[in-house]
């Protein structure tokens, strides 16, 4: 790349989201500041401040700052088209849309454009959405779909959707995945543990799963196994609650196992790597995923893995975790039960799969991107 390039970023979940999208955002950017070296300027488009929590999470330099809107009102629209006055006015010469969306007449501008497409799950399963909401997401993957110069997909699995769904070529889209923060990859000393312990009330043994306790995450299969698993092991389900959560929660009552379960919201994300440290299996029966970086964040705390087929979690937890079909309980208790055996094979498990994340290096998968960026430019 030339020294003159100007790269601007959705920045948006940036300052706005602490989990999943945001993550990615952060530890993507970081890692290109971190090797930027002043070859080029990177501007970070916001429609505002954000939380500070968040925002300083980002190692900006001299090279790399974040950009508000030059007009205060109509935020949502700028983000939407507006935006592209300013990047024309501010000389970008590549945009990328981090989360799905691109600002429509940006292709019309000149300014090439790169878009991360993490998951098609509103189209693949509409019945996990609102008609209303489903309906705007697909209209905003096909206005994104004339704009986009380049798609990266999280995963395979997510590029096949595109593919499907966009009618996108297959030399348009790169597969890029995803890794998790730095922070997971190490280890938490014994005194904190215990503070983690105690602050959130943990049981001594349990199952750890970590996402929205929403109904397509299915957390409510773990809860139907948990009747299966020996009286000292527990649940905690780390995640934003949903009514679908509370209907779990009445079925556990009624079979006796609600005494069992852990539900954790609104935790501080540094508390989670202890938190994921200390549980014995890592359960994610999600129906459907883009990738599934929790599992990443449980491999790398040294946790043993059990996931769903049918989406992408083979490719994020790879051969030596374990997965099972998302209906089958019997199923999903055998490989808990298994898990939670300490033997050889469970340490092999671990240490293999440990070594399969490797291909998930964050520093490596920012200079994937870079790559694409280079190609287009």
């Amino acid at each position: 790349m030339k020294q003159s390039v100007i790269i601007g970023f959705d920045a948006k979940r940036i300052t706005h989201n602490a989990t999943g999208l945001g993550n990615y955002c952060r530890t993507l950017v970081n890692n290109i500041i971190k090797n930027n070296q002043g070859l080029y300027q990177l501007r970070l488009y916001t429609p505002d401040a954000g939380k500070p929590s968040l925002a300083c999470r980002m190692r900006l330099d001299k090279y790399a700052q974040f950009v508000f809107p030059r007009q205060a009102l109509w935020k949502s629209i700028w983000r939407f088209s507006l935006i592209v006055d300013d990047l024309k006015r501010d000389g970008v010469n590549l945009y990328h849309g981090l989360t799905g969306e691109l600002p429509v007449g940006i292709r019309k501008s000149g300014i090439k454009t790169v878009v991360t497409i993490h998951d098609l799950i509103f189209m693949r399963h509409p019945e996990y959405y609102h008609r209303a909401e489903s309906l705007i997401y697909k209209i905003k993957f096909h206005l994104t779909c004339k704009e986009a110069d380049h798609f990266i997909a999280i995963s395979e699995c997510t590029k096949r959707d595109i593919m499907y769904f966009g009618g996108i070529p297959d030399n348009r889209i790169s597969v890029i995945y995803q890794g998790c923060d730095e922070s997971f990859k190490l280890q938490v000393d014994d005194d904190r543990r215990i503070q983690i312990r105690h602050l959130y009330h943990l049981p001594s043994k349990y199952i750890l799963t970590v996402g929205t306790l929403e109904e397509r995450k299915n957390a409510g299969l773990i809860v139907k196994a948990l009747e299966q698993l020996p009286n000292d092991i527990s649940l905690v389900m780390v995640g934003r609650r949903t009514p679908y959560i509370n209907r779990v929660l009445r079925e556990a009552e009624k079979h006796g196992t609600d005494k069992r379960i852990v539900t954790l919201n609104h935790l501080p994300f540094s508390d989670l790597p202890a938190i994921y440290q200390m549980a014995e299996v890592f359960a994610y029966p999600s129906r459907y995923e883009g990738f599934g970086i929790p599992i990443i964040e449980a491999i790398h705390s040294g946790v043993p893995v059990v996931a769903a087929k049918g989406s992408c979690l083979e490719e994020a937890g790879g051969p030596d975790s374990l997965y099972v079909d998302p209906d089958d309980v019997d199923g999903l208790a055998a490989c808990i039960r298994a898990l939670l055996q300490r033997t050889p094979e469970r340490e092999e498990r671990i240490r293999r799969s440990h070594q399969y994340i490797m291909r998930f290096n964050e520093q490596n998968l920012a200079d994937e991107v870079l790559r694409v960026y280079d190609f287009l430019l």
